[in-house]
Parts: C-alpha cells; sequence; structure tokens
C-alpha cells in the first residue's frame, strides 16, 4: 500500500511538471509552526526582524535590538536565529553577531537566557524569545553568567558597569581575550576593569618613561602609571 501511494504520487508530480505547474515544496513541521509565530509577531519599537535570504528561507533570519532604557540605551545589537525542522520541540539557536560587554553574553556570541535552554517549552514562540533577549539588555543578570567578569563588576559596582558598558559602546575598548585598550589609562582604571589577576604583561607607552613590564599584579594594587594592555 505504500509503495502504491508513492507511485500515485509521482505520477501526480510529472502530470503537474507536464502541465507547468511548478512543484510544491512540503513544509515541515518546523516551517509550519514558524509562518505562525511570524504571523503572530507584536515587536515593541525597539525590536525589528529580518530575512536576509528572502522568502524561500525563513527558517533563518536576524532580529536588531536597540534598547531604550538601562544601561545599554543608544546601542544596537544584532542576533542571528536558526531554526530547526523539529521546532517547537527544541527552540531556535541564537547568537549575538555584536561584540557586547554583558555578562549574559560572551565574546563568541553564545547567550544565557533560560527559554533558549532548560525551561524552552513549545508554547514559547519567536515572540517571547525576542522579548527575552530584550529583557537582558534592560535587566541584566550577574548570577547567571557567561561573562564572569562582566557579572562580578554588576554585582560588585554597578556604576562602575555602566561605566564599562559605555565604554565598550563607544570602541574605547575591545573585549577579546582580555581588555585591549584603545587608549592610555591610569593602571588603576585597568585593575578596577579586570577580575582576578592581571597575568598578561602590562608594558609602558610613554617613550620618556622606557618600555618595563609588569608579569602579574594583584587587583587591590594601584598605581598612577599609564600603561596599555599589551596582547
Amino acid at each position: 500500500m505504500i509503495n502504491l501511494f508513492k507511485v500515485k504520487a509521482k505520477q501526480r508530480e510529472i502530470s503537474e511538471n507536464a502541465n507547468g505547474k511548478t512543484p510544491v515544496k512540503k513544509q515541515s513541521a518546523g516551517e509550519l509552526r514558524l509562518h505562525k509565530d511570524i504571523s503572530e509577531l507584536n515587536l515593541a519599537k525597539t525590536c525589528s526582524i529580518a530575512f536576509p535570504n528572502g522568502k524561500d528561507d525563513l527558517m533563518n533570519f536576524e532580529v536588531t535590538i536597540r534598547p531604550d532604557e538601562g544601561y545599554y540605551v543608544g546601542g544596537t545589537f544584532f542576533f542571528t536565529f536558526q531554526v530547526s525542522p523539529v521546532y517547537p520541540h527544541e527552540p531556535p539557536k541564537v547568537k549575538c553577531k555584536t561584540k557586547v560587554y554583558h555578562p549574559n553574553i560572551d565574546l563568541e556570541g553564545n547567550v544565557c537566557l533560560n527559554i533558549l535552554r532548560e525551561d524552552w517549552k513549545p508554547v514559547l514562540s519567536i515572540n517571547t524569545l525576542i522579548y527575552g533577549l530584550f529583557h537582558l539588555f534592560t535587566q541584566p543578570n550577574h548570577e547567571d553568567p557567561l561573562n564572569h567578569d562582566a557579572a562580578a563588576v554588576l554585582r560588585d559596582n554597578p556604576k562602575l558597569f555602566e561605566t564599562n558598558v559605555k565604554r565598550a559602546m563607544a570602541g574605547e575598548f575591545q573585549m577579546q581575550s582580555g581588555i585591549k585598550f584603545s587608549r592610555q589609562l591610569e593602571l588603576s582604571q585597568v585593575v578596577s576593569l579586570g577580575a582576578g589577576e592581571l597575568t598578561s604583561p602590562l608594558r609602558s607607552c610613554n617613550p620618556k618613561m622606557g618600555h618595563f613590564s609588569i608579569e602579574t599584579y594583584e587587583l587591590k594594587v594601584r598605581l598612577p602609571r599609564k600603561v596599555w594592555l599589551c596582547q
């Protein structure tokens, strides 16, 4: 019986092609559900969605978030979504494509959001996930971090955390394998931006003082020396 159905389906496809009709691609359950989610989107003006591959690939799309309050106000953050054919039985894979100083987003773009992990349920939707991402920027969480250094600063010194966020968004330092500064800072400022020990050598960039290196400094040490953190 199964083979008979396959033969009939093939005959119908050949007949449609002969009549000039384009074969209709069968949609997966994930695509059908995603169509429903997209049709029901109700996003705030701070969030937008785009489909760079066009209407033929709705399973891969981009979300832009522009917070209008909180530490990240004025910033623009881009996320990619990859939706599985078995959606909504597993959540989309979400990556942040914008380098950001954030306790819940690491430097590889991985996002720590509970509804993307253990708290995901099939009744949740794309709309829910986008609001969850927006919530990360209005209320970052230091209790479940991916960037432990940023989480420690947020927990212990929210004012300094706010300063660090603004510097990061302004491009004053890049968060790579450490913190790389684009201008001279007091060592006390370098110390305040890190956590644990500064194990990378610190080199003077003042030609009058000559070059020197400091192999290890505890964070509590403060020197009025202008330095760069050299990679």
